[in-house]
């Protein structure tokens, strides 16, 4: 009877160990560290749970098995931005809250054309960051030196810092990057074939923000390429500090870089800016032509040319359209300035009347 009533208090005691055990498993759970050093702001590029805890794991969060059921089992985060408190709440609250913890976001507009510099030092002033530490970010992640980051508006965390930041930039990039690979190739290209292909479309992109006219001028490049001639085009000479500054005969006389394809053959050493995917596009497929010029028309677009002849022609209609519009101008400043001569002569006329008539009526000072 003893053993009997001894081996049921066992089981009892046994029974509510175990309850106390998982009681106090959460507590225990809850008070295990998060990672401090983490980002406390940070990007989930999707909703399934194991992007979620890879995106974790990349920003610097451990994840263990009941971290990812606590994920599971509560709610999985969207896609998306999320900022944390570190100090709030324990790891318990941390990975069953996570998926209310959505950042207060902003847009950023990357425009096409910029050189990294324009970028970063933008992106410094709007989001009021480290310039320096983007640049560092920047120069661990690049593989082209330019072009690595898509023309695009991106809508970033307020809060993100400058790592975080210049990560997400690449993310999406790389994502459309290979999104491009996989409808172009049958196999992954290498560095040096995406290296060519952003260096063309960043010529495109400084020669013409027409996606229309885009594969046309990519023709001109490819066929004055295969033809073993100079591309000869102002666009890469806009490299670097020299980005938007007009090219003139003087600076293509003087500049001795690879850059000068007036002095030199083939393509620049590298990508010249930011450019957008049409323009990647654009570089990849250009329309089949016999076009070797283009020329800039009044309209802003461009007349293309098969012969010098007739790019000849071009030039001249243009040069023509200018001389005629720098008439315009100067008769335009000529008949303004006689207008504001006239104006200001009429005032002064009527000003001298009205006070040749104050005189006339003005009492006389003299006695009687």
């Amino acid at each position: 009877m003893k053993k009997i009533i001894s081996s049921k208090y066992k089981c009892f005691v046994l029974v509510i160990e175990i309850f106390t055990v998982i009681l106090l498993l959460p507590i225990f759970y809850n008070y295990l560290p998060i990672d401090k050093n983490a980002p406390t702001t940070f990007y989930l590029p999707s909703s399934d749970l194991d992007d979620v805890v890879d995106a974790l794991e990349k920003n610097g969060y451990t994840v263990t098995v009941i971290d990812k059921l606590m994920l599971k089992l509560i709610e999985t985060p969207q896609k998306g931005w999320y900022h944390v408190d570190h100090d709030a709440y324990g790891r318990l609250l941390f990975f069953a809250t996570v998926h209310n913890k959505k950042a207060e976001t902003m847009d950023i507009v990357i425009y096409a054309g910029e050189t990294v510099e324009e970028l970063i030092t933008r992106l410094a002033n709007d989001m009021k960051l480290d310039k320096v530490k983007l640049q560092q970010k920047y120069k661990t992640l690049t593989r082209f030196q330019e072009a690595d980051i898509f023309a695009n508006r991106y809508s970033i965390a307020r809060k993100a810092n400058e790592e975080t930041t210049m990560q997400y930039l690449f993310d999406l990039s790389n994502t459309q990057l290979s999104k491009f690979e996989k409808e172009n190739f049958s196999q992954k290209p290498d560095i040096s074939t995406l290296k060519v292909l952003l260096t063309i479309a960043s010529i495109i992109q400084k020669e013409s923000n027409s996606v229309k006219e885009m594969p046309v001028i990519s023709s001109v490049i490819h066929n004055r390429l295969n033809k073993g001639m100079k591309l000869q085009m102002d666009g890469t000479l806009n490299y670097g500090e020299h980005s938007h500054v007009i090219v003139t005969p003087e600076r293509i006389k003087n500049d001795t870089s690879y850059y000068n394809t007036y002095k030199h053959k083939g393509l620049p050493p590298l990508p010249l800016s930011t450019v957008t995917l049409d323009a990647l596009k654009a570089a990849m497929s250009p329309q089949k032509s016999d076009y070797l010029f283009f020329m800039l028309k009044p309209n802003g677009e461009h007349n293309f040319a098969a012969t010098y002849d007739k790019h000849l022609e071009n030039i001249r209609a243009f040069r023509l359209y200018q001389k005629e519009r720098k008439e315009q101008k100067e008769a335009e400043a000529k008949e303004k300035l006689k207008i504001e001569a006239e104006r200001k002569a009429k005032l002064e006329k009527e000003t001298n009347t009205t006070q040749n008539m104050k005189n006339y009526n003005k009492p006389s000072s003299k006695k009687l």
